[in-house]
């Protein structure tokens, strides 16, 4: 390296991921069935709102058992790398391969929430136990202790050790009493709403136009070019809304809104959704085509009303093939990987993408607001209805 500014590696926004995931809980400070056992009651009483996950090790194996059983109970025992079996109510994978954040974060990517049994694991927030038992443990996993966000007191500890106090700067920190599960579901459903993902609106204008043989979001048909109306129309129910376009119309497009240039080139629509997950990998987006003319506020509302944070995206059904409608969507997240692991699979439609994954599909209120305009015939009918 020969000078102190070069970089070697594209300076990128990253999500703020934990170990595991975005919202990972580590319950630390009690014997590993205490935890399970609470984790299981959370789970339960969470489950109807948010996809749950729960993180552990195997208290029953250790090193003792690393040799090959003589007679094999299955292909994991008898030495295969991989193994999945459909268990009819679940599916399970067992691997061999050594784990790290970077393939956890894969794996877990379709949760809402993760728990994680402390005694092993790190996680990004922790919540700790108040347990004389696991006192001194605790006391050797200070370390691990980076955002505690509750603590649970027990009949035969009501208040923080010593150890703990620089630890627990904030006095605000609520105090529960561990049998007191409903009240900490609460805390999490509560902790995961402050969490929600702001929405940010992307129109897309990138689009060459070959068909209509004119720049599609240049048209007006409510009196300002169809890209303004339509970031106007996200403006209502978004934090920030960008016009998406090619790099080289940057210098030629004029808008009031924040253009925002594909870092994808080449995968149309793909390409641009991509960028603007680049941008912002924390924030959902509303996405929607500049090619919509009868699009309006109704639209809009039902879709953000609607909007299911706990899925890869919210979209209409089709009126035409009732096949997802990527490209007037929310597109959460959670989605920013999935799409980056059908490119390197080599697909780049969007499409696609949600057909093959979990998304919330909506029947607009008003199908003819999903009308796609594309050629000089389907414009003039569109301005018909207009004109109605």
């Amino acid at each position: 390296m020969t000078s102190g500014t070069h970089q070697k590696h594209a300076k990128l926004n990253k999500p703020t991921y934990g170990q595991f995931h975005r919202n990972e809980w580590a319950i630390i400070g009690t014997p590993c069935g205490k935890i399970q056992q609470l984790s299981y009651q959370l789970i339960q009483e969470l489950k109807n709102k948010y996809r749950m996950a729960y993180v552990d090790a195997d208290h029953k194996h250790g090193d003792e058992h690393s040799e090959l059983p003589a007679n094999p109970e299955n292909a994991m025992e008898a030495g295969a790398a991989f193994e999945y079996t459909d268990k009819i109510n679940f599916h399970r994978f067992d691997s061999q391969a050594s784990y790290d954040s970077y393939q956890f974060r894969v794996q877990f990517n379709n949760e809402d929430l993760v728990l994680v049994n402390g005694n092993h694991f790190k996680a990004k927030h922790q919540i700790v136990v108040l347990d004389p038992k696991k006192k001194e443990s605790l006391s050797r996993k200070l370390d691990r202790l980076t955002d505690i966000q509750l603590i649970l007191r027990t009949d035969e500890q009501e208040f923080p050790y010593d150890f703990l106090e620089e630890k627990l700067e904030d006095s605000r920190i609520p105090v529960f009493h561990i049998n007191e599960v409903t009240r900490i579901a609460s805390f999490l459903s509560q902790a995961m709403e402050k969490r929600r993902p702001v929405l940010k609106g992307l129109v897309l204008a990138g689009g060459k136009s070959q068909r209509m043989g004119q720049d599609k979001g240049a048209i007006s048909y409510h009196g300002v070019p169809q890209r303004e109306y339509a970031a106007e129309l996200l403006d209502l129910f978004c934090d920030q809304t960008y016009i998406s376009c090619r790099k080289d119309q940057v210098e030629s497009m004029q808008s009031e809104f924040p253009l925002l240039a594909d870092s994808f080139d080449g995968l149309g629509p793909f390409g641009a959704i991509l960028s603007a997950f680049r941008e912002d990998p924390e924030a959902a987006w509303l996405v929607v085509a500049c090619d919509l003319p009868l699009l309006n506020e109704s639209a809009i509302r039902q879709l953000s009303e609607q909007r299911n944070i706990s899925q890869l995206a919210t979209a209409f059904n089709s009126p035409v093939n009732q096949f997802p409608e990527p490209l007037i969507a929310i597109w959460e997240p959670r989605a920013y990987p999935v799409l980056l692991q059908f490119l390197a699979q080599g697909y780049s439609c969007p499409r696609k993408v949600l057909i093959n994954s979990m998304v919330e599909l909506l029947d607009a209120a008003d199908p003819t607001t999903l009308m796609n305009v594309n050629n000089k015939e389907e414009m003039d009918e569109a301005i018909k209805i207009l004109n109605r």
